[in-house]
C-alpha cells in the first residue's frame, strides 16, 4: 500500500473531521471528506461515506459561484474519486479522456514545484528515458504496464517542419512513420509500393481570428468586410488536398449539433468594400498577419497560405498586411493571453468528440485571442453545456451559430482532409481520428519505432500545453481516468469505471488496482486530486506549469478555482 501523504498545497483540504455548528446563517459547513457538505445558496452535495483509514485529499471550489463546472475532487478512499459538479455536463468522461487532465504522482509535482516540463512521471505504454533538446525524444517500452506492453523496445520522435524533408525520412528508411502529408505528396506515397497513406479524420477546422479588444477590428463591420473580402474557396483549392472543405461553420459537421443555423458569410467583394467604407476605411489600413509555420491538418502549408490571404485582401479590400511568423511557443502565449493584434492563422483539431470542444473553449468567455466575447455567444453556449439531450441542444447551437456569425469574432476557413503516412512494414499502422497515435499497438519488427512530427513539442507537462506536438509527446507517457480508443471510443484508463448518480452532478471514479507510476510508486486516489489541483486552483503554490495558464482546465471546465 502507497504511505499517506499530505501536500503543502494551500487550496487542498484536509480531513475536517469537526463540523462547524450554528444557525446555517450563510455558512459554509465542511465535513470529513466525502460525507454531505450544504452551502447556504443550494450548493451540490455528496454523501458517499469516506474510507477511515485512508488519508483523502480534497479540492473544494468554496461554492459555485466562482464559476466554473467542477465543485469538488475529493479522494475518498484509496481507489475512489469524487467529482461534485455545478451543472451537468454532457461531454464529462469525453473531457477526462483529454491529456491534459492526465495524473502524476503528487510527490512528483511537489518535487517538481509544478512544473515537471521535461519530466514526466506516468503510468502510460512508454517510459521518457532521454530528450535531446533540438534533436529528439527517446522512450523505452514499459514492461511494468498495467495494459499490454508494446511489441518492442524502444520509440523515438523527432520533428521536421517541412513535409518534403519528412517525406525523405520516411523514404530513406529514417523513419516508420511521418505525420501530416502535404497535397503535393499523395502521388509520391500512392506510387512507392514500400509506404502507405494512413488516413486522419480528425475534425478540424482552420480560421482568421481578429481581436476586436485592437482597432480597426473593434468594429464589426471592418470583421466581416475581411471575411466577405477573400475567396476561401481558391484557398482550398490551391493549397489543401482532396477531400478539403470550405468551412461554413466552425465545427465540422461530422459532429453532432455542429452545422445548426446559417452558414457563414460568402465571398463577396462589393459588399466587403462597402462595408469598409462604411465603417472609415475606403482605402483599407495597415494590419500583420501573425502565424507559426507549423504544418497542420487544418493548415497545411501556413506561410504560402497567409501570403494569399495577404494578396486577397490589398487586391480586394485595399487593406497592406504584413506577414509575421513567430516562434510556435511564442505566438501561442501571445495569442493565449489576448495580446495579438491584427489577424491572426491558427485552428483546431477535436480533442474529443463534442461540440463544446470546438465552441466552448473559442467562444465560452475565458479564451481571449479574439478580445471581449459577446455576452449572449457566452450564455448561450453555457445553456448547451448543461444540455445533455442532444435534441434539446440543437436549438441552442443553431442559435449560437448564429450568433457567431453576427458577431464574426474569426472567419473559418477550411475544414481540411488529411493524411499522415508509414513504411508497409509497420504493422497496425493507423491514425487514431482522436488523440495521438497509439504507438503501443503497433510493431516495427526487430527495429525502433521512429516517428517524425511536425515541431519539437513545447514543453511535456501537457496540463499547460495546447500545441498537438507537445500533446502527442505527453501521451506516449501519461494517461487520465479514461482515454480514447483506436476508433476515438471513450474508454476507461486508470478508473475502471466513472459513474453518475441520478442527477449527473456527482461521479464516482473507481480506480484500476495495482497500476505503478515509471518511478515504481502506486497509483491511488490522492494522485488524481493532486494532478486536478495543479491546474484547477489558481492558488496553489504548485500552479506553475510552463505559461501559467493551465488553458484546457479554465475552458473546458468553465473557470479555474481561486483566481483573482
Amino acid at each position: 500500500m502507497k504511505r499517506m501523504r499530505w501536500l503543502a498545497l494551500v487550496s487542498v483540504l484536509a480531513l475536517v473531521i469537526a463540523a462547524c455548528g450554528g444557525d446555517g446563517g450563510g455558512d459554509e459547513t465542511t465535513t470529513s471528506a466525502g460525507e454531505t457538505t450544504t452551502t447556504a445558496d443550494g450548493g451540490t452535495t455528496t454523501s458517499v461515506e469516506p474510507d477511515a483509514e485512508f488519508e483523502g485529499l480534497a479540492l473544494e471550489s468554496g461554492g459555485c459561484d466562482y464559476g466554473g463546472k467542477i465543485d469538488s475532487i475529493t479522494a475518498t478512499a484509496e481507489n475512489e474519486v469524487v467529482f461534485n459538479l455545478c451543472s451537468e455536463d454532457p461531454a464529462f468522461l469525453a473531457k477526462l479522456a483529454f491529456i491534459p487532465f492526465a495524473v502524476q504522482p503528487a510527490e512528483h509535482l511537489e518535487a517538481t514545484g509544478g512544473s515537471p516540463l521535461e519530466n514526466p512521471i506516468g503510468t502510460g505504454p512508454f517510459v521518457l528515458q532521454e530528450w535531446s533538446r533540438g534533436s529528439e525524444i527517446v522512450y523505452a517500452a514499459n514492461q511494468d504496464y498495467w495494459g499490454d506492453a508494446p511489441a518492442f523496445d524502444t520509440l523515438v520522435f523527432r520533428w521536421r517542419d517541412s513535409s518534403t524533408a519528412r517525406i525523405t525520412e520516411l523514404t530513406s528508411g529514417n523513419a516508420d512513420m511521418i505525420t501530416n502529408l502535404a497535397a503535393s505528396d499523395y502521388a509520391t506515397i500512392e506510387g512507392d509500393s514500400n509506404l502507405q497513406i494512413l488516413v486522419d479524420e480528425n475534425p478540424n477546422v482552420f480560421y482568421v481570428g481578429m481581436n476586436s479588444n485592437y482597432a480597426p477590428f473593434d468594429d464589426v463591420r471592418v470583421r466581416q468586410a475581411v471575411a466577405m473580402g477573400v475567396d476561401r474557396q481558391r484557398i482550398i483549392d490551391t493549397f489543401y488536398p482532396e477531400g478539403s472543405a470550405v468551412a461554413d461553420f466552425f465545427t465540422p459537421c461530422i459532429i453532432e449539433n455542429a452545422c445548426e443555423g446559417e452558414p457563414f458569410h460568402e465571398f463577396d467583394v462589393e459588399a466587403a468594400q462597402a462595408l469598409l467604407a462604411e465603417a472609415g476605411y475606403p482605402d483599407g489600413f495597415d494590419t500583420t498577419i501573425k502565424l507559426r509555420d507549423v504544418f497542420r491538418v487544418y493548415l497545411p502549408e501556413p506561410t504560402a497560405v497567409a501570403e494569399d490571404i495577404r494578396a486577397q485582401l490589398a487586391e480586394n479590400l485595399g487593406i497592406n498586411a504584413t506577414v509575421e511568423v513567430m516562434e510556435s511557443g511564442a505566438f501561442l502565449e501571445e495569442n493565449a493571453t489576448g495580446e495579438q493584434e491584427g489577424i491572426h492563422l491558427l485552428g483546431w483539431g477535436a480533442d474529443y468528440p463534442h461540440v463544446t470542444n470546438f465552441l466552448d473553449f473559442h467562444f465560452g468567455g475565458n479564451n481571449p485571442q479574439f478580445g471581449d466575447i459577446n455576452p449572449d455567444i457566452v450564455e448561450t453556449l453555457a445553456e448547451g453545456a448543461r444540455t445533455v439531450d442532444p435534441a434539446a441542444a440543437q436549438p441552442i447551437y443553431e442559435q449560437a451559430n448564429n450568433l457567431i456569425r453576427e458577431h464574426i469574432p474569426m472567419v473559418p476557413y477550411a475544414w481540411g482532409a488529411a493524411a499522415d503516412a508509414a513504411l508497409t512494414t509497420l504493422e497496425n499502422a493507423a491514425v487514431a481520428p482522436v488523440g495521438a497515435p497509439q504507438f503501443f499497438s503497433m510493431n516495427p519488427g526487430d527495429a525502433d519505432l521512429v516517428f517524425v512530427q511536425n515541431a519539437e513539442p513545447i514543453s511535456l507537462f501537457c496540463a499547460d500545453e495546447t500545441d498537438g506536438e507537445s500533446l502527442s509527446a505527453c501521451e506516449q507517457v501519461l494517461e487520465g481516468l479514461y482515454g480514447y480508443g483506436p476508433n476515438g471510443e471513450v474508454i476507461p484508463k486508470l478508473a475502471t469505471e466513472c459513474a453518475a448518480d441520478d442527477a449527473g452532478l456527482v461521479w464516482t471514479c473507481t480506480l484500476r488496482d495495482g497500476v505503478l507510476f515509471h518511478d515504481g510508486s502506486t497509483l491511488d486516489a490522492n494522485d488524481v486530486v493532486a494532478s486536478w489541483t495543479v491546474g484547477l486552483d489558481a492558488s496553489s503554490p504548485l500552479h506553475v506549469g510552463n505559461t501559467g495558464t493551465f488553458e484546457y482546465f479554465s475552458y473546458l471546465w468553465g473557470a479555474l478555482m481561486n483566481a483573482e
